[in-house]
Formats: C-alpha cells, structure tokens, sequence
C-alpha cells in the first residue's frame, strides 16, 4: 500500500503524521518506507537525526538519474537510507530538490516516481511526505500513490482549504490516476475541551467529509519527539498521543 500525506498548507503536522504511522507499522513488523519528497526535509531528519547529514545518495540524486544525467541509472531502492529503527528505512530528502523542480517538470516526468515504486517489492507499507504546495513532487507522490490522507489541523483556514484539496486529488485522479482515493481527513491538534474543534469536525461530517475517527491530540511531547528524532512509539510509547498514532494505524489498516 502507498499512501501520500498531503496538504497544500504548511504547518498541519505531515511530517508527523507519516513518521509516526510509519514507525507504528514497522513497530508491528510491517516492513515500511518512508518517502521524503519535502525540500525541508523534516520528515528524514525526524527519522534518520544527524545521520541524515553525512548521506551521499538522496531522491535528488534519483532524480537527477531521471532527467539522464546519469548513463546507467540506479534502481530507487539504491538511494534506501536504513533508519535507526527496525523495519524502518527511509528514501531521504535533499535541499536541491527545489532546484531540481522546473526541470523535471518541464520535461514531464511525473510519472517517474511511480515507476520507481513500483519495482519495490520488498515493502508492505510506504508512506510519502509530500512538501506543503501543489508541485511537481506533489503530483508525482499522488500520481504514484494508492490513497491519500489529509491533515487538518481544527482552525477555519485549513476547513476552507479542504475543499481544494479534495478538488485537486480528484483532478489527479481523473488525468493521471484512475485508483487514488481520499483515505480519510486525519483530525490533528485536536483539543477536546475545546469547543471549536468539536464544531468544525461535527460540520465536515454533516457535510459528509470522509473524517477518520481516531483523532490526534495536541501535545507538547510531540516536539519533543522531533527534537530527539524519535517517533512518539519510541519516545514514550505509554503516552495518550502514541496511542492514538496506533488506534490511526489501526483504522487505516482496515479494508475498505
């Protein structure tokens, strides 16, 4: 199963979200992938700490093997980086990716990435980090994707922005992508005390948004998790936020 983490706006918790349901999975045994299609590159720091700065092969080099700079190009699962946790493996990101964006799309080779993943056998589950724009590494990740899952982070901006978003999976869906589909709205920073994230959720189902039931507290641990570069299942996995990364796995994990 690929799935892609995707919202056009930044600070929505992407990063954590696919970090943290990937650690759950490889946790469980899954053997999982993390894609990291962010310039900023959060999500493999998140995974991979200081190690991340001595790696020589990046998605930017794949890419640059796409735009055939490169006689012989390697196979993708040559640029896989082994996290520090087992099961784990990450394909990690690269500043350069942003310069890389114009020329890849220019040259339309959007369908690159899928093409990629497809001849990796070796995972159940990958999950991609997508940066917070519709761009070219935006496309490809939904171009290559099974299901998309989409953060909202309980503020009227982001349920104002949800109906683009679904708009533009849908357009992906019908120009390069017949079997993508919305998984589900992921609830984060939800504060249940509070009484404007119960009403904006209570209004998106009435609407009949696909919202998932297990929602994502807001927590302060969850910044120290990204500051250790340990996902909450390894930092505190008694912690009411790690659960609720687990009952998230779970529900995903469900057929359809």
């Amino acid at each position: 199963m690929r799935r892609v983490v995707f919202n056009q706006k930044g600070g929505v918790g992407k990063s954590t979200i696919a970090c943290n349901l990937a650690a759950v999975g490889a946790a469980r045994g899954r053997r999982t992938l993390l894609v990291d299609l962010d310039a900023q590159a959060n999500s493999s720091r998140y995974l991979l700490g200081k190690a991340l700065e001595t790696q020589e092969k990046t998605l930017a080099h794949f890419f640059d093997d796409v735009l055939g700079l490169k006689l012989f190009p390697d196979e993708l699962d040559s640029y896989v980086v082994h996290s520090p946790f087992p099961n784990l493996d990450v394909l990690p990101s690269d500043p350069r990716l942003e310069e890389l964006q114009f020329k890849l799309e220019s040259r339309y080779k959007m369908y690159k990435l899928r093409e990629a993943l497809e001849k990796m056998n070796a995972y159940d589950d990958i999950f991609i980090d997508t940066p917070p724009a519709l761009n070219f590494f935006t496309r490809s990740a939904l171009i290559a994707a099974d299901t998309c899952l989409i953060p909202f982070d309980c503020d009227d901006f982001s349920r104002r922005a949800l109906y683009t978003l679904i708009d533009s999976v849908a357009e992906i869906r019908s120009d390069h992508n017949r079997g993508l589909r919305v998984e589900g709205i992921v609830v984060n920073h939800y504060q249940a005390r509070a009484n404007l994230p119960a009403k904006l959720v209570e209004e998106l189902r009435a609407e009949g948004l696909p919202i998932l039931d297990a929602f994502l507290s807001a927590s302060i641990k969850i910044r120290e998790s990204h500051h250790q570069a340990l996902p909450m299942i390894h930092l505190d996995p008694r912690h009411k936020l790690s659960g609720e990364f687990g009952a998230l796995y779970d529900l995903l994990s469900v057929p359809a």
